[in-house]
């Protein structure tokens, strides 16, 4: 049965749901595009929908549909509606449960930008049985977390495999130069998963287990990244500092890995840190960026607020993945974004995982998938194409 959309993006009158909203207009014109993707602009009121659609210069026959979580008919009408659910909805723990249910259920494709692991594998246990009976593909962490990190490490992987043979078991995830801020949204994620962790101890035990991603299998010990050091993989003298989202991009690699069979070994190690240059000064500001906790603080972005779109603009990230094996073996692989990670780089890569999944993932079966094992390298295609994303073997 063909259905009215392919994509309802839930959330548009949000920040970033405006700025998915920007790009599909820009790059999948309703009704001209070369996919054929039809879509829609969803929200709980129509008036603000309408009133969004007007200010971004969308056309007035933009589709703009009512999708209200709360109301479970709302819900089950949108199901009957798209192929795909696009949600810029978070934190995901407040507002995220009845939408991935639904779509396990309807067998509705889904992606966010979720960043929030105990979620996640509470989603995993709940529904991810239903999602493979009725093949919804419901793809988490969509955004900055975490798919340059996570398709950072499957082209590194790629590229060792071919130079020697075999995976790397070890690789490194270290930024090396980031300018733009983190949204609003992860703010308030970071915020509500240290209320859950207050309130119920197996979620802390969840984001305290590297491998809380992969229900059944537990492998070596990771790194804790917890602390400023110098990295001997980057030279004597060179600092590095804890990575504010490593948390959820090592489990989600993790996770990669586990969908993936394991192509990466069953010993696999990775951590991610951010270089923060060498010598004193590089120990001072690592030392200064372990004790920042501005994110999480009452001072950070809200829900719904960001930077300019001059901000937006000129900001960058750039990061280096390094493996190597027991015997020397090195490798290495930069993913560089041109727009600030939190917003701008966002707001394009979810979009382009959303007609990835929906155009040239045929082969992805019903489950609850990371971006890597989901979308392969075609993404890595679409993204380099038309997100201002830069992969390379350096």
């Amino acid at each position: 049965m063909s259905k009215e959309f392919d994509i309802v993006i839930h959330g548009a009158t949000g920040f970033t749901g405006r700025l998915v909203a920007e790009y599909m207009m820009a790059r999948y014109p309703n009704g001209t595009n070369a996919e054929g993707i039809r879509w829609a602009m969803g929200g709980r009121s129509a008036e603000k929908l309408a009133a969004v659609r007007d200010e971004i210069g969308a056309p007035k026959d933009t589709p703009l549909v009512v999708t209200d979580t709360a109301n479970p008919a709302s819900l089950q009408q949108l199901m009957t509606r798209t192929r795909l659910v696009l949600t810029t909805v978070g934190p995901y723990q407040l507002y995220g449960n009845e939408m991935v249910a639904a779509c396990a259920v309807s067998g509705v494709d889904y992606v966010d930008l979720c960043g929030e692991p105990a979620w996640m594998r509470h989603m995993i246990d709940a529904h991810e049985a239903q999602a493979k009976a009725s093949g919804a593909r419901i793809v988490f962490s969509c955004g900055f977390d975490s798919v340059p990190f996570d398709m950072g490490v499957f082209m590194l992987q790629s590229e060792f495999k071919t130079k020697f043979g075999h995976a790397a078991p070890r690789i490194r995830g270290r930024v090396r130069k980031m300018k733009g801020t983190f949204s609003g949204g992860t703010a308030a994620s970071l915020k509500a998963t240290m209320a859950a962790a207050g309130s119920d101890p197996t979620v802390l035990d969840l984001l305290r287990n590297p491998f809380s991603l992969t229900p059944g299998f537990t492998g070596p010990k990771q790194p804790s990244g917890g602390k400023p050091m110098i990295d001997e993989a980057l030279g004597a003298d060179m600092w590095v500092a804890p990575f504010v989202m490593a948390a959820i991009n090592t489990r989600n690699i993790h996770r990669s890995n586990f969908l993936l069979n394991h192509t990466y070994g069953q010993d696999f190690v990775y951590d991610e840190m951010m270089i923060t240059g060498p010598g004193e000064k590089g120990q001072a500001i690592a030392n200064h960026v372990a004790n920042d906790k501005s994110l999480g603080g009452e001072g950070g972005p809200k829900p719904g607020e960001g930077p300019s779109k001059e901000e937006r603009e000129t900001g960058f990230y750039d990061v280096l993945f390094l493996a190597e094996d027991a015997q020397g073996n090195k490798a290495k692989v930069s993913v560089k974004g041109d727009k600030d990670p939190g917003y701008g780089s966002t707001s394009k890569m979810i979009a382009e995982c959303a007609v990835c999944l929906l155009t040239q993932s045929a082969e992805t079966t019903g489950g609850i998938w990371t971006p890597a094992p989901a979308l392969g390298k075609d993404i890595i295609t679409r993204l380099q194409a038309n997100a201002g994303l830069t992969f390379a073997v350096e």
